[in-house]
């Protein structure tokens, strides 16, 4: 499972005698398009693209659905990309089964999920457009990591390895510099197939550093409502991932009305003590990583409960030197997003939903 990547690209490979994947391997060809069947891989898009691996023939994990194409009627790398879709995901949430951490999608689901399914040169056509989209989608997230690679130099430059602390900066539980730390509510919001002012935040949003909203689950009002009647997030509030995957943060920086969906929290920071970005670099730093991996349970999917959270260690430097730091920062994603303006189109979420929708 470790193999295919959420962007649908096989991440490596071996090679084995053929006798030794008799058992407990699934099948496939080079052509098929493979898809994760348990949570929380389903949900996050882990996925492999046709013609990824070097050999004719190739065999995974029991944990994923095999897609053959008929090639008489649909082209490979269309069915990818139809089943690779938010929609997808979406509806199949709802038709997973089993007990938590161990949920799955069944076959059923796949056997009856409808499809446009225009003539081959037309599927060919429209695989071609979104290939070059997502290319264009992966070039920007290629350039964002730079980014992220130079802030996270300065930020040890400035600080110090978090892990081993040489500066000397005073540590101190997480919630001493919040003043707020809340949960989501533990259960699925209910949401709809719609556009509304009303976003919930799910774990895939939060990846990197970043909160991003570009594909979210949309509610109504009184949803909405409910779920934030413990602490609305507002501009500067960090949400980080408890599960699937544990450990991603990122700053809430727009006026968006969001919310928190399941398997997230909310760090308020104090800013009387400590800034948002520094916050947020902190958490997603070494020193927090190590407390993570020493808390973190669960044999299949790594799981923090909220009382381990708020009991993350955390340095308190100078507030004038976060506020250095924070400025670099802000001059660095304001010259990206000037270079990556022109990469944002076409959206390659906007280009898939009008191919699933018939569209494009």
């Amino acid at each position: 499972m470790a193999s295919a990547s959420e962007e649908g690209f096989l991440i490596s490979e071996e090679t084995k005698v053929l006798l030794d994947t008799k058992k407990g391997f699934t099948y496939f060809e080079r052509g098929d398009v493979l898809l994760a069947k348990i949570t929380p891989c389903f949900e996050n898009g882990k996925c492999l693209r046709p013609n990824q691996i070097s050999h004719e023939v190739g065999f995974g994990s029991t944990e994923f659905h095999v897609l053959r194409a008929d090639p008489q009627k649909v082209d490979s790398t269309y069915l990818f990309y139809m089943i690779w879709s938010d929609r997808f995901r979406w509806l199949g949430e709802a038709s997973m089964y089993g007990a938590a951490g161990q949920r799955r999608i069944g076959t059923d689901y796949l056997k009856g999920f409808a499809i446009p399914l225009p003539p081959l040169a037309e599927q060919k056509r429209i695989a071609a457009i979104l290939d070059k989209a997502d290319a264009i989608r992966r070039k920007r997230q290629q350039a964002m990591q730079l980014a992220d690679d130079f802030l996270r130099s300065v930020f040890l430059e400035l600080f110090g390895d978090p892990v081993t602390n040489p500066k000397g900066w005073e540590v101190v539980d997480i919630g001493a510099v919040c003043t707020d730390i809340v949960d989501c509510i533990n259960k699925t919001a209910k949401t709809v197939d719609y556009q509304t002012p009303y976003k919930m935040i799910r774990t895939t949003n939060v990846r990197n550093y970043r909160l991003n909203l570009s594909s979210v689950r949309y509610a109504e009002k009184e949803v909405y409502d409910k779920w934030v009647r413990r602490l609305l997030p507002e501009k500067g509030d960090i949400i980080f991932t408890r599960e699937a995957p544990a450990g991603e943060a990122g700053i809430v920086e727009t006026d968006d009305l969001v919310f928190l969906g399941q398997r997230t929290m909310q760090f308020r920071p104090d800013v009387r003590q400590i800034n948002s970005t520094f916050l947020l670099f902190e958490i997603m730093g070494g020193g927090i990583k190590r407390q993570i991996d020493k808390m973190s349970s669960g044999s299949t999917v790594k799981h923090l409960s909220v009382p381990e959270c708020k009991k993350f260690q955390i340095r308190i430097p100078d507030l004038e030197l976060q506020e250095k730091f924070e400025k670099i920062r802000d001059n660095v994603v304001a010259l990206h997003n000037i270079n990556s303006a022109t990469a944002e189109l076409p959206l390659f979420d906007s280009l898939s939903q009008q191919a699933f929708q018939g569209e494009l």
